[in-house]
């Protein structure tokens, strides 16, 4: 699987209207932090128990950042049926991602 880039419009059809959770990252190429998680989500890209992973650039969708009050980046929300639970602000580990992706599937 790839890590899929989300226009507005794609964000609608492929996380708002998805068939299942997707996992989506809000970020920046100019982001270090963000950078820097990238190989963290890559890597469990794929992987079992990990939902498909979405980018959202907020330069170039400043829209869906402000829709969902993403202010500091790296924001990662976690989408099932259209709606998101509690947001995970500038993780420090893979494990952190992964405990906060697990409690997020059970609620």
């Amino acid at each position: 699987m790839a890590i899929e880039k989300m226009t507005a419009a794609r964000f609608e059809r492929e996380v708002l209207q998805a068939k299942g959770a997707v996992l989506v990252e809000f970020s920046a190429p100019w982001c270090g932090y963000c950078r820097r998680l990238a190989p963290v989500l890559a890597r469990m890209d794929g992987a079992a128990g990990t939902p498909p992973i979405a980018l959202v650039d907020i330069d170039e969708e400043p829209q869906l950042a402000e829709r969902y009050g993403v202010e500091v980046i790296p924001t990662l929300l976690l989408f099932q049926n259209g709606e998101h639970g509690e947001r995970l602000i500038a993780p420090g580990s893979q494990a952190q991602v992964e405990a906060w992706l697990k409690k997020e599937q059970e609620a």
